[in-house]
C-alpha cells in the first residue's frame, strides 16, 4: 500500500473508504440502469460525509478532519460546477463527486507527507480525469459498433458538411512542418516531444469528429414527457404557444419543467421530447477510485 497512517486515522480511514465505495457501488448500478443516480444516494454521502468528519473532531479531538470534509467539499463543488456548466456531467455525476469530496476530505498542508492518505483526493481527481477520458472513449467505440450502420452514414454525412477534405490538407500541412523542424533538431527529448505534438493534435481532432458522429447516431431518442427525469439533456428549445418551456439552456430540465410538459402532453399540444442520453460516468469515479486506493497517483507511483 502507498498510503501511511497512524493507528489514530486507521478505523476513520476504513470508515470512510467503505462509506465511499458503498455509494459508489449503488450510484454506477443506477447510472448504467437508469442513467441517474438517486438524490438520496448523492446527498446521504454529501451530509454522512461531513457528520462523520465532525464525530471524529470530537473523538479525536482533532479539528482537521472537519476541516479537510469542508474544504474536500468546496474545492470538488467548485470542479463539479465547472464540469456540470461546460455540459460535461450530469447533476448526479457532479453532486457524487461533492460527496466524495466531503466524506474523503482534502489537505491542503505542504506540511503533510506527499504518498499520505490526506493527498488522496488529489490523486482521485488525477485519475477522473484520465479514467474518465479513456471510459468515454471506450463507451463511444462500443456505441459506434452498436450503431454501426447509422454511425457510418453519418460520418460520411459529417465530413461533407464540415468540408474535412481541406482540413486534412491543414493537418497534414501540420505534420510535414512537424517533421520538418523534426530534421533539424538533435535533441531526443525534443524530437519525441515534438512528434508527441504532432500526434495528439492529429488524433485529437479525429476523436472530436468521431464522438460528435457518435453523439448523434446513438445518443438522440424522442421520449414521451412522462417519461422524462430531472437532469435529462433538451436538445432543442421547446415553445408552447409561443412560450418557452425549456431547452439546452437549462444544463439539464427540472421537476417543474416536467411537470409543464406532461401537462401539455395530456392536453395534446406536445408529443415527444428530442433529449440526449449523457455517458453515465460515476462508473468511472468508481474505477478512479479503486486505482487511487492501489497506486494512488499513476504518474508518481512510474516515476
Amino acid at each position: 500500500m502507498l498510503y501511511n497512517w497512524n493507528n489514530s486515522e486507521t478505523i476513520p480511514w476504513l470508515i470512510r473508504i467503505s462509506l465511499c465505495l458503498f455509494a459508489l457501488l449503488i450510484g454506477s448500478l443506477t447510472d448504467l440502469r437508469k442513467r441517474e443516480v438517486p438524490d438520496f444516494v448523492n446527498y446521504g454521502l454529501i451530509f454522512a460525509g461531513v457528520g462523520i468528519n465532525l464525530l471524529f473532531s470530537i473523538i479525536y479531538s482533532d479539528y482537521w478532519y472537519i476541516l479537510s470534509s469542508i474544504l474536500g467539499l468546496a474545492i470538488f463543488f467548485c470542479v463539479a460546477w465547472a464540469m456540470f456548466y461546460t455540459g460535461q456531467w450530469g447533476g448526479g455525476d457532479s453532486k457524487m463527486l461533492m460527496g466524495l469530496g466531503a466524506t474523503m476530505g482534502i489537505n491542503i498542508s505542504f506540511s503533510a507527507p506527499f504518498f499520505s492518505v490526506h493527498q488522496f483526493l488529489l490523486y482521485f481527481l488525477f485519475n477522473v480525469l484520465v479514467f474518465g477520458a479513456l471510459y468515454g472513449l471506450l463507451w463511444s467505440i462500443f456505441k459506434s459498433i452498436q450503431f454501426r450502420k447509422k454511425f457510418a452514414k453519418e460520418w460520411k454525412r459529417t465530413q461533407t458538411a464540415m468540408k474535412i477534405g481541406k482540413l486534412k490538407i491543414y493537418l497534414l500541412a501540420l505534420v510535414i512542418l512537424g517533421f520538418g523542424s523534426f530534421v533539424f533538431i538533435n535533441d531526443i527529448s525534443m524530437r519525441i516531444l515534438m512528434l508527441s505534438f504532432m500526434f495528439v493534435m492529429t488524433s485529437t481532432f479525429y476523436i472530436w469528429i468521431f464522438i460528435r458522429t457518435v453523439e448523434k447516431t446513438s445518443m438522440l431518442k424522442f421520449v414521451k414527457p412522462t417519461s422524462l427525469t430531472e437532469g435529462d439533456w433538451i436538445v432543442k428549445d421547446i415553445y408552447v404557444q409561443k412560450k418557452y418551456v425549456c431547452g439546452p439552456k437549462d444544463l439539464g430540465i427540472s421537476k417543474s419543467q416536467i411537470r409543464k410538459l406532461v401537462r401539455f402532453y395530456r392536453q395534446g399540444k406536445i408529443k415527444n421530447v428530442l433529449i440526449k442520453e449523457g455517458i453515465p460516468f460515476v462508473p468511472s469515479f468508481f474505477f478512479a477510485f479503486l486505482a487511487t486506493l492501489l497506486v494512488g497517483h499513476p504518474l508518481v507511483w512510474i516515476f
